[in-house]
């Protein structure tokens, strides 16, 4: 399903998708928008989360996978012989469901990958990259004391909020974020919530999420997937007060999933 605009960070073409025998994506086209929230909803198993790590291919790392389609970003299929998935993983960021800071201090969970990929080295560039991320995920005043505690001891939405950094830290054009609120208590999701609200002046960022709440508080278009097919997809308050299709409907209202 495409939405004619021309501000486009993402194109899928007939994505198709094959878990061994299981076909879980199937034959997905959509346009995903430059600096704008895109919340992927749909039932426990609807493949969310298999069309997510599509997005920057962390579906290599799984045996007895198939893809085909295509997956355009920066006018170049991702999926081309000839692109290495590790540069597409940091031009396209994730961050996880449970909050996963490497066992190093804070300042390394955030300067780890910027100087492994070369894009700094230690020392006051490193540092000021440091404080940037960090300021950009709303956790510099909390942590500037305590930049070599480890970055376990915070807490969890600390932790989510670290990782946000770490992955602002390598200059992504795109973050995907898989159900990022669903560990954390209330307060630590609303600031989560607020901080994409002011992280999509910069980056284009996809969503999963089982919240239906939070996808039509964050998220500027909304896509509903059932069994592997996308649904519907539109601008989240057509979703959300006027869908097109039955299924939507049912999902939106609880009589599904």
């Amino acid at each position: 399903m495409k939405i004619n605009e021309k501000n486009t960070a993402i194109t899928v073409n007939s994505l198709n998708l094959w878990y061994g025998d299981n076909h879980s994506l199937k034959d997905v086209s959509i346009d995903i928008h430059n600096n704008q929230i895109t919340a992927i909803i749909g039932a426990s198993g609807c493949g969310k989360s298999s069309f997510l790590r599509c997005l920057n291919r962390m579906n290599d790392l799984i045996d007895n996978i198939k893809i085909d389609g295509e997956i355009i970003i920066k006018n170049k299929n991702i999926y081309d012989k000839d692109v290495d998935e590790c540069a597409v993983r940091k031009y396209v960021g994730m961050v996880f469901q449970q909050p996963n800071p490497f066992p190093k201090s804070i300042y390394n969970n955030v300067a780890y990958a910027p100087i492994k990929h070369l894009m700094v080295k230690k020392g006051s560039a490193c540092d000021d990259l440091v404080e940037e991320s960090l300021q950009k995920a709303n956790l510099w005043d909390e942590v500037k004391d305590k930049l070599h505690s480890p970055g376990t001891a915070l807490s969890g939405g600390q932790q989510q909020r670290l990782c946000i950094a770490r992955t602002i830290a390598i200059k992504p054009n795109i973050i995907l974020m898989d159900e990022p609120t669903s560990a954390l208590d209330p307060i630590s999701t609303e600031k989560i919530e607020a901080l994409m609200l002011e992280l999509k002046q910069e980056y284009t960022i996809i969503i999963v999420t089982h919240n239906m709440q939070q996808a039509s508080r964050v998220a500027d278009y909304t896509v509903f997937f059932h069994l592997g097919d996308l649904v519907e997809y539109d601008k989240t308050k057509n979703i959300f007060l006027n869908p097109h299709q039955q299924q939507t409907e049912d999902y939106i209202t609880g009589r599904f999933g």
